[in-house]
């Protein structure tokens, strides 16, 4: 019998967790496909390439950078839910090289739950943008079957600084992964009662971890292109900037940074419906060698809930780009593969 005086765990009232409960990408690029948006010369970066984040230029050649992200329980407990959800949201911001402005929150909750849940929930995404510098300004609610937490986030690069979009990749190019992959699944495992606890506590450690140092280092390296791994996975978005650019991604797998317990958590099963959407996602435009294992197949597509960057820098300088992201606290970085000539895609090796 279930014990009405235990505290609610948020997992158990969702059917995914986290970036896996994004709909199918196949279905959302037909969704979106013949509509006649409204366009403006002001915009810098919009619908085109699949980018990260908005980057709209003002008079004084300030970019403003806008995006919204919010996602279903990926931990059972309500603050942390709510401080991953807002380290999640802030990353499309620091993806495209920006510093976050103020934010605004988006909720979607079931009643039923009460207001004492929703207040941890909003206290947890309050402490991480207040860790950013970045105020919450105001928001929106409505009641939903299941509960969603996110932000709407402005950000800024000012006027001398760059911005990064996932076209623009040269051949040649190093390619720099900041965080160790496989959230999807561990959460998964962490949701099924089958995660150890120091493995919780990697998980946990890197769904927190602001990529707020791998932006600013961006500004000070040779950097041709970024974007962040979220729930379309290395292998889709390592697809799109891509085919953004127009380059062929070449992925050394065995140097692949991957969260521990992963392989105990693909043994058991552990894997996220977002698995197989993200290899249609990809389709032709990823490959995945023979020689690859099982275990690497699942980490690569799998849908990443506050995942780190992918960066494509000048060679000579990715070394040094590395040792300064590690320097920062980023410590899983390092260089994952390169930029090749060749039909736009991203090889798995």
């Amino acid at each position: 019998m279930t014990d009405p005086t235990a505290p609610i765990r948020l997992t158990q009232t969702v059917s995914c967790a986290g970036c896996a409960a994004k709909l199918n990408p196949n279905m959302l690029s037909q969704a979106l496909s013949g509509i006649a948006w409204p366009t403006d010369p002001r915009v810098v970066v919009g619908f085109d390439q699949c980018d990260d984040a908005a980057i709209y230029r003002l008079d004084d050649g300030t970019l403003l950078v806008s995006t919204t992200d919010f996602f279903t329980p990926i931990v059972a407990e309500p603050e942390l839910y709510g401080a991953v959800a807002a380290t999640n949201a802030l990353s499309d911001v620091y993806a495209m090289g920006g510093e976050p402005l103020f934010a605004l929150n988006l909720v979607h909750y079931p009643e039923a739950l009460g207001p004492d849940i929703l207040r941890q929930i909003l206290i947890g995404g309050a402490k991480v943008c207040a860790e950013a510098g970045c105020p919450i300004v105001g928001g929106h609610s409505v009641k939903a079957p299941e509960m969603t937490y996110g932000l709407a986030v402005t950000g800024r690069i000012r006027p001398g600084e760059r911005y990064f979009a996932n076209a623009g990749a040269q051949v040649g190019d190093a390619l720099v992964l900041t965080k160790a992959l496989g959230t999807g699944i561990l959460a998964t495992a962490l949701k099924k009662g089958l995660l150890a606890p120091d493995h919780r506590q990697a998980l946990l450690d890197s769904l927190l971890r602001l990529n707020r140092h791998a932006a600013r280092c961006m500004q000070r390296f040779p950097v041709h292109a970024a974007t962040d791994i979220t729930g379309f996975a290395l292998g889709g978005h390592g697809a799109e900037l891509a085919s953004a650019s127009q380059v062929r991604l070449r992925i050394d797998t065995a140097r692949l940074p991957l969260l521990p317990g992963l392989e105990a958590a693909v043994a058991a099963g552990c894997l996220t419906r977002g698995d197989a959407s993200n290899r249609l996602y990809a389709g032709q435009r990823a490959t995945v060698a023979p020689g690859v294992s099982a275990l690497i197949g699942h980490a690569v597509f799998d849908p990443q809930s506050s995942g780190g960057l992918l960066i494509a820098v000048a060679a000579s300088a990715a070394d040094e780009l590395v040792a300064a992201l590690r320097e920062g606290g980023d410590l899983p970085a390092t260089v994952v593969g390169e930029i090749a000539a060749g039909a736009a895609g991203i090889a798995f090796v």
